[in-house]
């Protein structure tokens, strides 16, 4: 499986992103659509992806919906929640969906689904801290 075209990252952005990812994003309209494709370092010993890897990209997903591709500002999680529903497999795309519910002055409270072959493995729900210069 490849990511579909249309889709690009930002290497160097994030190390810690670099190192689990890299994770691809799309602009679409008003919103992003995000992906990665599972590999075999993306697995836990069961053979599956590991939880913290889908974590860490629906972390990715909410920050870039959260501050538009930090085009003004940057951000923070400061909470994080999150249920597992199913499980990824090597080979599979990853893609993730995230919705801003509410942005204040210093705050975005995003929701979303990280899926696969139409098939919700997890859920979450977050809230950003947004960084901007003073």
């Amino acid at each position: 499986m490849r990511i579909p075209q249309g889709y690009e990252t930002d290497p160097g952005f994030d190390p810690a992103e670099d190192l689990i990812g890299p994770f691809y994003y799309q602009h679409v309209g008003d919103t992003y659509k995000f992906a990665f494709v599972a590999e075999e370092r993306h697995c836990n010993l069961i053979g599956i992806v590991h939880g913290g890897v889908l974590m860490t990209f629906a972390d990715f997903s909410a920050c870039i919906e959260a501050t538009d591709r930090y085009k003004d500002e940057n951000c923070v999680t400061i909470s994080f929640n999150s249920n597992f529903i199913s499980a990824g497999r090597v080979g599979e795309l990853m893609e993730c969906n995230a919705n801003v519910t509410r942005k204040t002055g210093s705050m975005v409270f995003v929701t979303g689904e990280v899926f696969s072959n139409n098939e919700v493995l997890l859920t979450y729900s977050t809230v950003i801290k947004r960084l901007r210069d003073r």
